[in-house]
């Protein structure tokens, strides 16, 4: 049974296409097939439509990307809803979903022909828009999902929890994010670190007028509502799903059963993961 793998890359970097090129043509002589929907030509590449690789992604057997975190978020959406595993190879700065350090040719080849990676599962969390009596949209994301504003004004929210009210803040904005979000948008906002494999979620307001606005952990199992009190707003799901919200929608946010599931192709620790990303001090260490 012949095998093939779907490839994304960052469009606009010449070192992802020269190593897109050395891997493809590698693949290729262990006889196995590489598709793309990205823009960008590849030799030996056959290049689909987006709904061609949707509707074709059992077929395959692993998302490999090659970019930094954001792109690997494109990835995560081809693969999503699936078993098949995203392969991040970072190219950029050090990001917290893809390799650490930046493997060889042959190495990557290697996995990838020996299926000898290490998989982790995230989970992802949904979302849905409330109008009136009906659920006008809805979706997922890896990262994390905003409510913000989208004048210069800032934006009337009003937050409950699980069915009891929390607070209303006029802000920027509210963020939810998973475990692996945390390390993103939301951390940048002033949020705390969440590992990988603790089962919570992040809420945490942007810039709110209020006397209570720290950031929050809450169980992955309730069910967060956000109200929009202004004359409109917008909701984006990792920085790629946007919708424009209206006065009077309702947001709900929950995780969802959906996984995404991670390979790397060494079973490193978060923590070094953490130590790389800010270069923490830890000379004069140890431990083993």
């Amino acid at each position: 049974m012949s095998r093939s793998i779907i490839l994304v890359l960052h469009p606009s970097r010449p070192e992802a296409h020269h190593l897109a090129s050395e891997v493809v043509q590698a693949l290729i002589k262990e006889e196995i097939n590489v598709w793309s929907a990205t823009e960008v030509s590849i030799p030996g590449v056959e290049k689909k439509s987006n709904e061609e690789i949707r509707e074709s992604i059992k077929k395959h057997e692993l998302v490999l990307v090659l970019g930094g975190d954001g792109t690997i978020l494109r990835g995560a959406e081809i693969a999503h809803g699936t078993d098949i595993p995203v392969l991040g190879i970072n190219l950029g700065h050090v990001g917290f979903l893809a390799q650490i350090e930046k493997p060889t040719v042959n190495a990557l080849v290697s996995a990838i022909k020996n299926r000898s990676y290490k998989f982790e599962k995230r989970m992802t969390l949904g979302y849905k828009v409330i109008r009136g009596e009906s659920a006008i949209t809805e979706g997922w994301a890896l990262n994390e999902v905003t409510v913000e504003r989208n004048t210069e004004a800032m934006i009337e929210l009003f937050v409950q929890i699980d069915h009891r009210p929390l607070s209303r803040w006029g802000c920027d904005g509210v963020i939810c994010a998973t475990p692996t979000g945390s390390t993103a948008y939301a951390f940048s906002a002033g949020g705390p670190v969440v590992w990988p494999d603790v089962a919570a979620l992040v809420l945490l307001p942007l810039a709110a007028h209020a006397l209570f606005s720290d950031p929050m952990v809450v169980s992955p199992e309730s069910e967060i509502a956000i109200d929009v009190e202004s004359d409109s707003g917008v909701l984006s799901a990792d920085g790629l799903r946007k919708f424009q919200l209206l006065e009077g929608d309702r947001v709900l946010l929950t995780s969802v059963k959906s996984f995404v599931s991670l390979a790397h192709l060494e079973d490193i620790a978060f923590t070094d993961r953490l130590v790389a990303k800010f270069k923490l001090p830890v000379d004069g260490w140890r431990g083993e």
